[in-house]
C-alpha cells in the first residue's frame, strides 16, 4: 500500500473514531439522540473542507455512533445518510471561504440533518408524521446542529489553519 493510501485510510478511521466516541459521550448526557441534539462529534464535519478522507471518516463514524441510537436502524440508516450528503457537499464547497473559515462547508451539515433526521424523528410522533411535526422537529435539530457546527467547527478550522495542521491532511 502506497503512503498517500494509507494517510488516506488512517485520517478516516482517525475521524470515524474521534466521531463515534464524541457521539457516545453527547449519548451519556443525553445530547446525542432526539429533536433537540448537541453533537459534540458535528464539529468535526469541518474536517471535509480538509481532507477527502474524512466523508467515509464521518459517515462511519456516523453509523458507529448511530448504533446506540434509540430510534434503531432507521436513525441508523437516515442519519449516515444524512452525514454522507453532509460530507460530501462539504467537500465540493471546501473552496469557498470567508476569511479562511469554511463557512458553507459548515452549512451542509446542518441543512441535510434538519431536512432528512427532521423527518426521521416527525415518523417517530405520538401522532405520526405531519407537516406541523416535521418542521418543527427539522427546526430544532437545525438549530442544535448550527450551534456545535459553528460554535465548534469554526475555532476547529481555526486551529487547523493556524497550527499548521492542516499540512496532515495533504
Amino acid at each position: 500500500m502506497n503512503r498517500n493510501k494509507l494517510n488516506y485510510l488512517v485520517q478516516g478511521a482517525v475521524i470515524a473514531a474521534l466521531y463515534a466516541a464524541l457521539t457516545y459521550v453527547a449519548g451519556a448526557v443525553g445530547l446525542a439522540y432526539g429533536n433537540v441534539q448537541f453533537r459534540f462529534s458535528e464539529a468535526l464535519t469541518v474536517l471535509a473542507a480538509f481532507t477527502p478522507a474524512a466523508i467515509p471518516g464521518l459517515t462511519i463514524g456516523c453509523f458507529l455512533g448511530n448504533l446506540g441510537s434509540p430510534y434503531g436502524m432507521v436513525d441508523i440508516i437516515c442519519g449516515t445518510a444524512a452525514t454522507l450528503f453532509a460530507a460530501v457537499f462539504s467537500y465540493l464547497t471546501r473552496k469557498i471561504r470567508l476569511k479562511g473559515v469554511p463557512l458553507v462547508s459548515l452549512f451542509f451539515p446542518v441543512l441535510f440533518n434538519a431536512l432528512i433526521v427532521g423527518a426521521e424523528l416527525a415518523v417517530f410522533l405520538p401522532e405520526g408524521f405531519t407537516l406541523y411535526g416535521y418542521l418543527i422537529n427539522a427546526l430544532w435539530v437545525g438549530l442544535g446542529e448550527l450551534v456545535v457546527c459553528y460554535v465548534g467547527g469554526v475555532p476547529l478550522s481555526l486551529a487547523i489553519e493556524k497550527t499548521g495542521v492542516r499540512k496532515l491532511f495533504r
